[in-house]
């Protein structure tokens, strides 16, 4: 009974859940429930790509797969953030392209058949994706030997990865034949024969000569000019696809950010004083800043100038000193550094070599054959094989092994080296400050302060912001994907929270990177579609009262000039100059410095007769041609070059506009 009675009291809300689904069931349409159920599943998922929804679960195993196929490649499984998130990316592509741009191919009679992929994989007309992958060189690129082999030894790898990579090879090269076959629609069919060539040509070499005044807007407002609700309304049931907006929030945030106090770096000066002696006199610097320095020793030579990224002060120490001198205490900010000059050296700053792996039974002679027919690669100290620093003191000319290095016993020669400079290595003693736990707890105190105080709605906010006399930031339009607030990153936390709550709702203390505490609010939630009328009405009602005092300068100019056909009358009607303009080109209207409008008016107008008032997008203009000349700096490659640019724009648009059509929802940026 007791058991009875724990399973009622732990678990009789979830059964009443049951039951009651079960009861709506009969009284609710079928459908309905499904798209309710829909929605509320929607929520876990990371997007949704020609109907189909696309599963968290499901997503992340994608992310998995493509892991493991980056470990393969670059043999590796640390990634930094920017990695990663290109691996989510490319997951992400995958599936674009695999329930939309090959279905839409293939709905284009477009099709990548069996001999067809054979070819490109292991026949006559192979792939760059395969010929260009490292895994398939040889000592003269591209060996299908290899390629072979890999094949044959995916039976015998009992992990799976060979069989993944070689899936993945194979779908990568599937996909790519169907954008290059569905982009050639595009390139092939925009043809452009001679006549139409010419016509270019001679288009674009037209140019004007001009006279002509011009009558500017100004900055006052017209009050005559009036623009009604009901063209603001009719403008916008015009448009509204000009007005299409993503999911957002318009929020604040205040945010306190944990410093070290006076008296935390008061301690950190001391204890780095105290160690600095023995800094700059132990024969075992690496052991000793291993211990003690946030910095560890580094072998690499410097350059003069180059510990300018480090500290001003610390480079022009080492700049000036010998080997074996030390720098006193320099302190920038909350860090202290200490400098101590290892060694100088005269060195290249990059070599060429030949390097091969030597097996351990191979003669110095095969091996030195071997090595004739091997390409040659730079090495710097930033883009070297571990192991192989010897190689810069190693003299032109002359094959050495190096032994034991990550991949096993090498041989090597160094072809040449660049010019040789001074170079030094230096040992940086380094400590920054951090902010002790009792100044952490300060400002947690502040921060949970500020909450209490904001706590139950906006207006309670505003309260404890005055109160407390800080700065609420305000941030508009933030998206799902927003990950930074003002220069504080990896901030996402306070995004999922202002998406997760309601407009009005102030939150608890959210913690950023462990020195920044935020309290947010939600001022208002932004719905994805069209952006309401009443938000864009004072752009729509600049837009209209522009070109309502645009009409009503260029009817007031019209009036003042009836019956004048001297341009300098003109002028001095309205009160200004007669300007001169030669050359004006249609072709590079951007360029030039005048109205586009007017510049497009130019160039269809009859010569010697008074033309205007034309209303542009700063002024009002009345202008005579002078002459229309044909020049010859359009050519015929310009022409060429801007075909082949629109073609390269046309394939660029194609998967964004087959993305907008199928209505491809990306909410990744939920979960990352």
């Amino acid at each position: 009974m007791a058991v009875l009675q724990t399973i009622r009291v732990k678990f009789g809300v979830v059964i009443s859940i049951i039951i009651a689904l079960a009861l709506l069931s009969f009284i609710i349409d079928t459908n309905t429930l499904e798209s309710a159920l829909s929605s509320m599943s929607a929520k876990y998922d990371v997007g949704k790509i020609a109907g189909k929804s696309v599963s968290y679960t499901d997503f992340q195993a994608d992310v998995e797969r493509f892991n493991t196929i980056s470990e393969i490649m670059t043999g590796t499984s640390v990634k930094n953030e920017q990695q990663q998130e290109q691996i989510r990316n490319t997951a992400w592509q995958s599936l674009i392209d695999k329930y939309l741009f090959v279905k839409n191919a293939k709905a284009a009679g477009i099709n990548v058949g069996e001999a067809e992929m054979v070819a490109l994989t292991t026949g006559d007309m192979v792939s760059p994706i395969i010929s260009q992958n490292m895994m398939f060189q040889g000592e003269n690129g591209y060996d299908p030997n290899n390629l072979v082999d890999f094949v044959k030894g995916i039976d015998s790898d009992e992990s799976g990865r060979l069989q993944m990579f070689w899936n993945y090879l194979q779908n990568t090269v599937y996909t790519q034949e169907f954008y290059a076959k569905y982009a050639s629609l595009f390139t092939q069919s925009d043809i452009q024969n001679p006549l139409m060539l010419e016509k270019t040509i001679a288009e674009n070499n037209n140019t004007t000569n001009v006279e002509f005044v011009m009558v500017p807007f100004g900055f006052a407002t017209d009050s005559t000019v009036v623009v009604s609700n009901s063209e603001i309304q009719k403008f916008y049931n015009d448009h509204k696809n000009f007005f299409k907006q993503p999911a957002s929030r318009d929020m604040e945030y205040v945010v306190f950010e944990v410093v070290p106090s006076a008296e935390d770096i008061a301690a950190v000066s001391e204890s780095f004083s105290d160690l600095y002696d023995e800094f700059a006199t132990t024969d075992n610097v690496k052991n000793f800043l291993l211990k003690n320095s946030d910095r560890p020793y580094s072998e690499y030579w410097y350059k003069q100038d180059e510990l300018k990224t480090v500290s001003e002060a610390i480079s022009e120490f080492v700049n000036a000193s010998e080997p074996g001198q030390v720098s006193s205490v320099i302190t920038e900010g909350n860090t202290f550094y200490g400098a101590r000059v290892m060694a100088k050296s005269s060195r290249p700053e990059s070599i060429e070599v030949k390097i091969m792996q030597a097996a351990d039974d191979a003669t110095e002679e095969s091996l030195k054959a071997q090595l004739e027919e091997t390409s040659s690669m730079q090495m710097t100290q930033t883009y070297i094989i571990p192991g192989c620093e010897v190689l810069f003191t190693a003299p032109v000319g002359t094959p050495l092994f190096i032994e034991k290095t990550q991949y096993g016993r090498l041989f090597a020669e160094v072809v040449s080296k660049s010019e040789p400079v001074e170079m030094k290595q230096v040992a940086i003693f380094q400590k920054e400050t951090t902010p002790s736990k009792e100044t952490y707890n300060t400002f947690y105190a502040k921060a949970n302060n500020f909450a209490v105080l904001a706590a139950g709605g906006y207006d309670n906010y505003k309260a404890a912001v005055d109160t407390m006399g800080v700065y609420s930031h305000p941030m508009n339009k933030i998206l799902e994907s927003t990950s930074s607030y003002g220069a504080i990153e990896n901030a996402k936390e306070v995004t999922r929270w202002v998406f997760d709550n309601k407009a009005g709702k102030v939150s608890n203390i959210i913690t950023v990177n462990n020195n920044y505490f935020f309290i947010a609010t939600v001022k208002k939630i932004n719905k994805e579609g069209i952006t309401p009328v009443k938000e864009v009405a004072p752009m729509i009602q600049n837009r209209l009262y522009a070109e309502k005092a645009a009409e009503k300068k260029a009817a007031e100019v019209k009036e003042k000039i009836a019956g004048m056909n001297d341009l300098q009358a003109i002028a001095e009607a309205l009160n200004t100059t007669v300007s001169t303009q030669n050359d004006v080109a249609f072709a590079s209207m951007m360029s030039q410095g005048l109205d586009p409008k007017f510049i497009g008016a130019l160039s269809v107008s009859p010569e010697n007769k008074i033309c205007g008032p034309v209303a542009g997008s700063i002024g009002v203009y009345v202008y005579k041609v002078l002459g229309h000349d044909t020049a010859s700096f359009y050519t015929e490659d310009d022409a060429k070059n801007f075909a082949a640019q629109k073609n390269q724009y046309t394939t660029q648009m194609i998967l964004p506009v087959m993305m907008e059509s199928a209505d491809v929802k990306d909410n990744r940026a939920r979960f990352y």
